[in-house]
């Protein structure tokens, strides 16, 4: 999930010159990694796929920000989201959005850009990149769940029976 992330992270890529930051669809690989698999994949998946695809992609100032921001969104979206209820999604999405915004403003803010007002330019632009993540994410993570019911063992359950194994 670190590879789809930083995939996803990279794949398409709109500049936003006023902070030199980026928009991308990392939010819909977290969102699906905090679901299928919990909080601690979507932390992992969240964080370093972002960070990784930062350095690699020319925007390694902000590795240690995305790091933080989208490795805590993944978390609240696996948390909240673990029990698989439409409220505990939802409630889990806005969260970890909440704290994604937040942490990419403060760190543009404080660390990168030393401005206080530039970095309001992109907390509209990382609102619709949350959106993404829900828009694609949640229903992506239903449909391979539809199709693929023992999603909900994995990181579960430690052993499978031959007949329940995931790996089929």
């Amino acid at each position: 999930m670190i590879a789809v992330t930083a995939v996803f992270t990279l794949l398409v890529r709109v500049p936003i010159p006023a902070t030199q930051g980026y928009f991308n669809f990392s939010s819909v690989a977290i969102t699906f990694a905090g679901l299928a698999f919990g909080p601690w994949v979507g932390l992992i998946a969240g964080g370093l796929g972002t960070g990784l695809a930062d350095v690699v992609g020319g925007y390694a100032q902000w590795a240690g920000i995305s790091f933080f921001a989208h490795g805590l969104y993944g978390l609240l979206v696996g948390y909240f989201g673990r029990r698989r209820t439409a409220s505990g999604i939802l409630l889990g999405w806005v969260l970890g959005s909440l704290v994604m915004v937040g942490i990419y403003y403060l760190g543009a803010a404080a660390i990168l850009i030393g401005d206080w007002a530039v970095p309001l330019v992109e907390v509209p632009i990382n609102l619709v990149q949350a959106a993404a993540g829900a828009i694609v994410g949640i229903p992506l993570f239903y449909a391979v769940r539809r199709a693929y019911p023992m999603l909900d063992q994995i990181g579960r359950r430690a052993t499978w029976t031959e007949e329940e194994s995931p790996f089929e």
